[in-house]
């Protein structure tokens, strides 16, 4: 598998990576550099650091950076209700993230062994064991 974090490998940068310097960062995202700072500051946007301490932002932070001063200026949402969205949608991609990991799983299962009967929906748990012969 191809590591995204190599510059020698072809394909598009990976948008997680921190490149933009904190003037570039704030110019692609029309606000100042003050703004990200405090950005950072409050945990809504946390940027990389470089070896030497400078924040690093990464084009994943940079519409981060948009999609907070869409909800504060365009929906009236302050800055502490922008930062539980951001927790809470963060908190969505990891479980819809798991689940398809666990569909996967179930996927394999079935196709491994046969097993696997689906139950209607209960509280209930049910652990089945074949019999040993």
């Amino acid at each position: 598998m191809a590591d995204r974090h190599d510059p020698s490998v072809p394909g598009p940068p990976d948008p997680s990576i921190g490149v933009f310097a904190i003037s570039v960062a704030a110019e692609l995202a029309g606000m100042h550099a003050q703004t990200l700072r405090t950005y950072d500051r409050l945990g809504l946007v946390t940027p990389h650091r470089a070896s030497g301490g400078g924040r690093r932002y990464s084009q994943r932070d940079v519409d981060l950076l948009r999609e907070v001063q869409r909800l504060s200026q365009e929906e009236g949402v302050n800055l502490a209700g922008v930062k539980r969205i951001i927790e809470l949608t963060n908190q969505v991609e990891a479980l819809q993230a798991r689940i398809a990991e666990l569909l996967d799983e179930v996927s394999a299962l079935r196709s491994a062994r046969g097993e696997l009967v689906p139950l209607p929906r209960s509280n209930a748990l049910v652990v089945w064991q074949r019999r040993r012969p």
